[in-house]
C-alpha cells in the first residue's frame, strides 16, 4: 500500500478517511479548497516511545511536499468513520498548525498518536462502537486567514433547512472550532438577507456572510445533505477548509408547493399607508369581504356562486411585517366570477387598479377560456342583463341612498352613551353597526361603480368631440365642486383663519395650538367646536381605527388655522357651468348628451365625497365603540390601558366579550404583538409587490438596494388644478411630525383629509398616487393652488429642500437647482 495518495486519488474513504474523501470530492467540484495529499494510517506503526514511521516514508513525505509547494502547512486527521453521516468525530483527533516543512513528519505522528487518546476510546464507546484505530492524515497548505470559522447549511439548532448559520472569528478559526472562543454569529435566510447576532460587527460584513452562505448551500447541493463547512478568507477571497455532513437531527424536508400569492399595495396604501394595528386590519379584512360579495353579486353573480367561493372573499387582503397589502391573487379569483369576464380580461384587470400586470401563470389558469361561436353570444347577453341591473340601480339610487343615509343616522344619533355602556352593551352596539351599515353596503357601492363608469365615459366623449379642451373642461367641472363635502374644511378653516387673524390671535394660536388660546373670542371658539362637531372623526389615515381623530386631538386643525390666518388668502376656485350651446355651435344633440352625461357624471362624483365622508363617521364610531371595550377590559386588568385592544383582532376583542375566545391571557397576545410590531417599524417598508410560494404565513424579500439617483430634470404627471408655482420642495412622509413653511411645495407619496394642516401652508402639491377624484386634487382647487397627482416615485426623485416648478394644468414638474 502507498504511504502518501495524492489529492486526484483521495477517493477511497476506507483508505484516505472520510475528511480527505470529502475535500477530494468538493475539488472535483470546483470549490478548490487548499492543495493537499495524504498520509494513510498504514505509514507508521506503534512502538514503544510512540509512532514509527515505514520504510520510504521520508523520501515520500519530502517529494510529496515539494509538489504541493512551500509551507507552511496544516496537519490534520482523517478517520475512516471522521466526519460521517451519523458520526462526525469531531475535535476527538488533533490538529496541528502553521508547521514547517521541516516538522509536518514531527506533527504527523501526533496526528496518528491522537487516534489511540482516551477522549476518542471513550467517544467510540458512546457514539460508535468498535476499537481504537489511527487516522490517515492530511497535509494542506496553510490559508493566511483574516476571517474564519464554521457555516451550517441548516440550522442545527432549531432543524430549520431554510436558513446558514455562520460563526466567524478574526485570524485562524482552530479556537472556535476547540470551543475556546465565542464567535460573531451570522443567520441567512432563504431571500439571501444576512442578520448579525451583534450590534456591531467586525468580523464579517453581510456581503461576506452571505458569500460563505451560497458556499455552505453549495456543498449541500454537492454532497446532497446539509454541510458543516470549515471556511477561512485570506488575500484572495473566500476557501472552503472542510465539508462534513451535519449529524443532528433536522426537520423534514416540506413537500414541494408551488402555489403562488401576489401581495401588492401599490393601491390600498392610499388608505392603509404604514404599520396597521391588528384590529385595523381585521376590520378592513371583514369590510372588504361583505362588501365585495355585494359587490359582485350587483354584477349578476350568483348567491350560488358566491357561497361556493366564500374563501377568496374571506381573503382579499394580507399583512406583510405590520403593513396592509391586497392578496391580487384573490382579487383576479373574484373578478373571474363575473358575466363577460372570458370576453375582457385585459380590462378587467385594470379594475384592481395595480401598477404592474399580473403573470401569465395566474391569468391563464384562473377563469373561463376566451369563448367563440355561441358561448360568445351567450357571454353577451349576460352582459347586457348586467347593464340592464346596472340601469335599474341608477333608477333606484336617490332611493337607495336615502335609505342607506336613514340607517346611518339611526345609528350615529340615536342616544347610546358609549362611556356609560358596559363590555356587553358596547359589542352589541359594534353587531349592530355590523349588521346595520357593514353588512349592506349598498348606496356607496353602487354609487362608486356608476361613478367610475360616469367618469370615464364623460370624460372620452368630450375628448373624442370637443379634442384638446375637453379633459380641461372636463376637470373644471369634476373638481371644482363647491358642494363636495371634502372641500368644506378648507373653506372653513379659511373662514376661521379670517377671525383669528382680524382678531390678532395667529401668532398665539400657532405657537400654544390649544383650544383654551381661544376663549376669549368665543365667535371663534363656537366656529372650532361647529367644526369639530362635524369633522371631529376626521384625522391623518383615518381608516386606520388606532389614528387619534380631531375630536380627541385639534392641534392639526388649530396648527392649519394658524397658518392659514399668517399667509395673506390666496384665491378660491370659483365655478361656473360651461356655456354648452356655445362649444356645441349648431349641435343641439351633442350639446344636450354632453351636457346630461356630465351632470350626471358630477353628481356621481359629488356623492362619491359625501359617502366617503359618511364612512369616515362610521369608522369613527366604531373607532369609539372598541376603545370603550378597551377601557372596559383594562378596568377588569384583561390589558394594561385601554388602547392596548388595537392589538387584538375584532375576533379576539369580540370573543372576550360573547364566550368565543380562545385564550383568556390577552396581556400575553399584545404583548407578543407589541414586539412584533415594534421590530417591523424599525425595518424599511416592503417593497409594492412580494411574490411567494407556498405557504403565505411568513412572506419573505430581498432587501431593497439603494437606486442610482434619476438625473431627469422634468417629469409629468396628472395636472388637477391649474396655476404655476417655482418654490422650495418640502418632502412630507407623516405630517403628525413633520411641516411646512408658508410657501413650499408639499411633495408626498399620498394624502388624506388628515393632511389639511399641511396643505394650509403648501403653495403647491405633487404626489405619487392619486387621480382626478383624490382628496389632493379636490382641495387644491379649493384651495386655488397648483396640484400634480400621479407623480410616481417623486419622494425619491424630489430632493427635499430643492427648488421645484410646478404647472398644475399640465402635470409638468420641474427640478431647478442645478439646471444649466
Amino acid at each position: 500500500m502507498r504511504v502518501i495518495v495524492p489529492q486526484s486519488e483521495a477517493v477511497d474513504p476506507s483508505v484516505v478517511g472520510g475528511k480527505a474523501a470529502a475535500l477530494a470530492q468538493l475539488a472535483r467540484h470546483g470549490f478548490n479548497p487548499p492543495a493537499f495529499f495524504v498520509i494513510s494510517d498504514a505509514a507508521f506503526r506503534a512502538g514503544k516511545a510512540g509512532p514509527i514511521a515505514v520504510s520510504g516514508l521520508r523520501e515520500a513525505l519530502a517529494a510529496a511536499l515539494d509538489v504541493l509547494g512551500p509551507g507552511p502547512y496544516a496537519v490534520r486527521s482523517s478517520g475512516r468513520a471522521e466526519d460521517g453521516a451519523e458520526h462526525s468525530h469531531a475535535g476527538q483527533f488533533d490538529t496541528v498548525l502553521n508547521v514547517a516543512g521541516g516538522k509536518v513528519l514531527q506533527a504527523a505522528k501526533q496526528v496518528w498518536q491522537s487516534g489511540f487518546a482516551d477522549t476518542v476510546a471513550t467517544y467510540r464507546a458512546v457514539k460508535s462502537g468498535g476499537e481504537a484505530e489511527a487516522p490517515a492524515i492530511i497535509v494542506q497548505r496553510m490559508i493566511a486567514a483574516t476571517a474564519a470559522g464554521v457555516a451550517f447549511s441548516a440550522d442545527p439548532v432549531s432543524g430549520q433547512r431554510n436558513r446558514v448559520v455562520v460563526s466567524a472569528v478574526e485570524g485562524l478559526g482552530d479556537a472556535l472550532v476547540a470551543g475556546e472562543v465565542d464567535g460573531e454569529d451570522w443567520t441567512i435566510d432563504p431571500s439571501g438577507a444576512a442578520k448579525s447576532g451583534h450590534a456591531a460587527p467586525r468580523v464579517l460584513t453581510a456581503d461576506q456572510a452571505q458569500q460563505i452562505a451560497v458556499l455552505a448551500r453549495r456543498a449541500e447541493e454537492a454532497f446532497g445533505a446539509p454541510q458543516d463547512i470549515e471556511w477561512a478568507f485570506d488575500a484572495e477571497g473566500l476557501h472552503i477548509l472542510q465539508a462534513r455532513p451535519i449529524t443532528t437531527e433536522l426537520r423534514p424536508e416540506p413537500l414541494p408547493d408551488q402555489a403562488l400569492t401576489i401581495f401588492d399595495n401599490s393601491n390600498i396604501v392610499e388608505s392603509y399607508p404604514g404599520m396597521v394595528s391588528p384590529l385595523t386590519y381585521s376590520f378592513a379584512l371583514h369590510v372588504y369581504a361583505r362588501v365585495y360579495r355585494a359587490f359582485v353579486r350587483l354584477l349578476g353573480v350568483s348567491e350560488k356562486t358566491v357561497a361556493e367561493n366564500a374563501a377568496i372573499f374571506d381573503n382579499l387582503l394580507g399583512r406583510v411585517d405590520g403593513r396592509v397589502y391586497y392578496n391580487l391573487v384573490n382579487w383576479y379569483r373574484a373578478l373571474a366570477l363575473l358575466p363577460g369576464f372570458s370576453l375582457n380580461r385585459d380590462y378587467m384587470e385594470t379594475m384592481m387598479g395595480v401598477s404592474e400586470p399580473m403573470p401569465r401563470e395566474i391569468t391563464e389558469a384562473i377563469g373561463p377560456a376566451p369563448v367563440t361561436g355561441a358561448r360568445k353570444v351567450l357571454e353577451y347577453g349576460k352582459l347586457v342583463a348586467v347593464a340592464g341591473g346596472l340601469i335599474w340601480q341608477a333608477v333606484r339610487l336617490p332611493r337607495t341612498r336615502r335609505n342607506f343615509y336613514a340607517r346611518l343616522n339611526r345609528v350615529l344619533e340615536r342616544d347610546f352613551d358609549i362611556e356609560a355602556a358596559n363590555a356587553t352593551e358596547l359589542a352589541a352596539e359594534y353587531r349592530h353597526i355590523e349588521s346595520t351599515l357593514l353588512d349592506r353596503w349598498d348606496a356607496p357601492l353602487v354609487n362608486d361603480f356608476l361613478c367610475m363608469i360616469a367618469f370615464g365615459a364623460s370624460r372620452n366623449l368630450l375628448q373624442r368631440w370637443l379634442g384638446e379642451r375637453g379633459p380641461l373642461l372636463h376637470n373644471d367641472v369634476m373638481i371644482g365642486q363647491g358642494d363636495i363635502v371634502s372641500a368644506e374644511p378648507a373653506q372653513r378653516i379659511a373662514h376661521m383663519a379670517r377671525m383669528v387673524r382680524e382678531a390678532g390671535v395667529a401668532d398665539q394660536l400657532g405657537a400654544e395650538c390649544r383650544v383654551e388660546t381661544l376663549a376669549p373670542y368665543p365667535e371663534i371658539a363656537a366656529e372650532i367646536r361647529s367644526y369639530l362637531e362635524k369633522f371631529g372623526d376626521r384625522c391623518t389615515e383615518e381608516l386606520k381605527l388606532e389614528s387619534i381623530p380631531l375630536r380627541d386631538d385639534p392641534s392639526s386643525l388649530l396648527m392649519a388655522v394658524a397658518a392659514s390666518a399668517a399667509r395673506p388668502e390666496g384665491p378660491r376656485h370659483a365655478g361656473s357651468d360651461p356655456d354648452w350651446r356655445a362649444l356645441f355651435p349648431g349641435n343641439p344633440l351633442k350639446r344636450q348628451l354632453a351636457k346630461w352625461i356630465v351632470g350626471w357624471a358630477k353628481a356621481r362624483v359629488r356623492d362619491r365625497e359625501n359617502l366617503r365622508f359618511e364612512r369616515t363617521r362610521i369608522f369613527g364610531h366604531a373607532r369609539r365603540v372598541f376603545l370603550g371595550i378597551g377601557r372596559e377590559f383594562a378596568a377588569r386588568g384583561l390589558l394594561a390601558k385601554p388602547r392596548d385592544v388595537f392589538h387584538l383582532t375584532t375576533s379576539e376583542v369580540l370573543g372576550a366579550v360573547e364566550g368565543f375566545s380562545l385564550s383568556p391571557d390577552l396581556r400575553a397576545i399584545v404583548a407578543q404583538r407589541q414586539g412584533e410590531d415594534a421590530a417591523a417599524a424599525r425595518r424599511p417598508d416592503p417593497p409594492e409587490r412580494i411574490e411567494i410560494r407556498g405557504p403565505a404565513i411568513a412572506p419573505i424579500w430581498a432587501e431593497a438596494e439603494g437606486g442610482e439617483e434619476d438625473p431627469e430634470r422634468v417629469k409629468t404627471g396628472t395636472g388637477c388644478s391649474a396655476g404655476q408655482v417655482t418654490a422650495k420642495a418640502r418632502v412630507i412622509r407623516d405630517p403628525r411630525t413633520e411641516a411646512l413653511q408658508p410657501g413650499d411645495i408639499l411633495v408626498a407619496r399620498h394624502t388624506d383629509p388628515g393632511w389639511i394642516a399641511v396643505f394650509s401652508n403648501a403653495s403647491a402639491i405633487v404626489v405619487e398616487r392619486g387621480s382626478l377624484l383624490s382628496h389632493s386634487a379636490i382641495v387644491a382647487r379649493e384651495l386655488g393652488i397648483p396640484c400634480v397627482v400621479g407623480l410616481k416615485g417623486a419622494t425619491q426623485w424630489i430632493k427635499d429642500g430643492e427648488n421645484l416648478s410646478v404647472d398644475g394644468a399640465s402635470g409638468k414638474v420641474e427640478r431647478c437647482d442645478g439646471a444649466e
